[in-house]
């Protein structure tokens, strides 16, 4: 299968310049990026795609047994990477995809040249000596909720998840995003995203990673920040002048100006 088509791949700035992988989160796509884009693009070749069962991928390639794991998602990444022929790229994951972004780094490490982590969470339910930000029972009741109806959870979750209630449009705008998904494709996506645990895979980072997070964020409190600088060496931690899950929507200035600092430091 072509992998172009297959993820919807878009290429946008200098063919020569250095390449940044931009990676989208649960219930999204690459238009999520609309507003880093045209930053990038003046210094950098800027790599968009959207996740098989995602926006404008090719729906007739998902497969449940394979997206039930993140690692199905870090081989969408290195099928990206491995068609453009990338090396040492950066990537730039939102949400879910900054651990996919890890597990994608180790399994093809001379694609990937360096992390960007927005908004992550290795984790989402708390543990001994670590907040996720939820219990047990939360996922639990979240995916329940998602499972029955997921239009009218998207409708509920999508304002709380992108914060900033002053500003409602945006809250709309991921409510869209996530009703536009298919429920089937969701739901596994879903219980794939909150289930997961990646902190053991944190320790295998060795390229130079900078991890952004928001003054107030319910998916990924500060604590959840703290905890992946802490467990990465070669991280840098910036809290963002932001509120809400969703940084390059609500404060794209803030988000684009800590990006674009980490790569004209790599150059």
């Amino acid at each position: 299968m072509d992998i172009r088509s297959r993820n919807n791949v878009t290429v946008i700035g200098p063919e020569e310049a250095p390449v940044v992988v931009l990676a989208h989160g649960f219930g999204c796509d690459q238009n999520m990026w609309r507003l880093t884009v045209p930053d990038l693009a003046k210094q950098y070749r800027v790599v968009l795609f959207d996740y098989v069962g995602s926006g404008g991928s090719d729906l007739s390639a998902w497969d449940q047994e394979r997206y039930s794991s993140l690692q199905g998602y870090a081989q969408d990444v290195v099928d990206v990477l491995e068609e453009l022929d990338l090396r040492k790229a950066v990537f730039v994951g939102h949400s879910v995809s900054a651990m996919v972004g890890v597990l994608a780094a180790r399994t093809a490490p001379e694609r990937i040249g360096a992390l960007v982590m927005v908004a992550p969470s290795p984790c989402y339910v708390d543990d001994d000596g670590y907040r996720g930000g939820f219990t047990a029972e939360d996922i639990d009741e979240l995916l329940d909720s998602l499972e029955s109806n997921y239009l009218g959870w998207s409708s509920t979750m999508a304002p709380v998840i992108m914060g900033n209630p002053e500003r409602p449009e945006l809250g709309q705008e991921l409510t869209n995003s996530f009703c536009a998904t298919d429920p089937d494709i969701a739901r596994v996506f879903a219980r794939t995203t909150f289930l997961s645990d990646s902190r053991e895979d944190l320790k295998s980072v060795t390229v130079p990673t900078l991890v952004l997070e928001c003054s107030q964020d319910v998916i990924a409190p500060r604590e959840v920040g703290a905890y992946v600088h802490a467990a990465i060496p070669s991280s840098r931690l910036v809290t963002l002048d932001a509120t809400g899950h969703c940084p390059q929507l609500s404060a794209p200035e803030a988000t684009n100006g800590a990006i674009l600092d980490f790569l004209a430091a790599r150059r």
